[in-house]
């Protein structure tokens, strides 16, 4: 399943009052996981950057003022995020109408909102109540956005990423994956709650297969022959 992770930075609030799209970010992801392909622009947005967006966004005017028109790279961005893959947004309703104001005015289809996955509305679900910006959600999840000094939209998608994974249930605070990679190869880790990694038992627990099962299973594995896998092992072994 292809899923595009998308955040965009604007000028301001609203399209209909003249304001525009000036960055896009995007990461692919199959199956909820990176591909590592994504997708970066700097656009200029036709109008003077406000300064309280220079405030947030830290692009201003001459940053901006030689780099491409949104009709100019319409096809890139649509070619990237393809015709039906999902896309992954924080505060969907905000991005999908500047994307479809832009796309609408370089003469090309609009996007149904329902091909939006909106993380927000996920968040708000799961944590009724809480703050539910992609900077508390990092928090949350123990995800270090400590490069995120100003909002820019290649860095929120990929912080989003590990979000979105998060809050499909992917990733947990605190959660090993890996020990090894966690211990520099030593392969040890810790217990729960913090507690001394556990050795092995002093004694093997006792069988749990009753006589009459063990002697059905031998006439099964009979009537398979001598190729029968389970003669490559002796009972009771893995």
């Amino acid at each position: 399943m292809r899923e595009i992770v998308l955040d965009t930075e604007t000028t301001g609030f609203d399209p209909a009052t003249g304001d525009r799209i000036v960055e896009i970010g995007a990461v692919e992801l199959m199956n909820h996981l990176p591909t590592g392909r994504t997708f970066h622009v700097y656009i200029n947005p036709e109008r003077p950057m406000p300064k309280e967006a220079f405030d947030v966004h830290g692009l201003g005017d001459d940053f901006l003022r030689d780099k491409p028109k949104f009709a100019q790279i319409v096809r890139d961005f649509i070619d990237f995020i393809g015709p039906d893959a999902k896309l992954v947004i924080h505060n969907a309703q905000f991005d999908m109408k500047f994307l479809n104001a832009e796309l609408k005015a370089a003469g090309h289809p609009t996007m149904p909102y329902s091909r939006a996955v909106d993380t927000l509305e996920i968040a708000r679900s799961k944590f009724p109540g809480a703050q539910n910006s992609l900077d508390a959600l990092c928090r949350r999840f123990r995800i270090d956005n400590s490069n995120r000094t100003l909002h820019g939209a290649l860095l929120d998608s990929e912080l989003l990423a590990e979000v979105y994974l998060a809050l499909q249930g992917g990733r947990q605070p605190g959660l090993v994956l890996d020990v090894a990679a966690e211990t520099g190869g030593a392969g040890q880790g810790t217990g729960p709650m913090g507690s001394a990694p556990r050795g092995p038992r002093p004694r093997a627990l006792p069988p749990r297969l009753t006589g009459a099962e063990a002697e059905a299973h031998q006439a099964f594995v009979a009537k398979m022959g001598d190729k029968a896998v389970w003669l490559r092992y002796k009972m009771g072994e893995a």
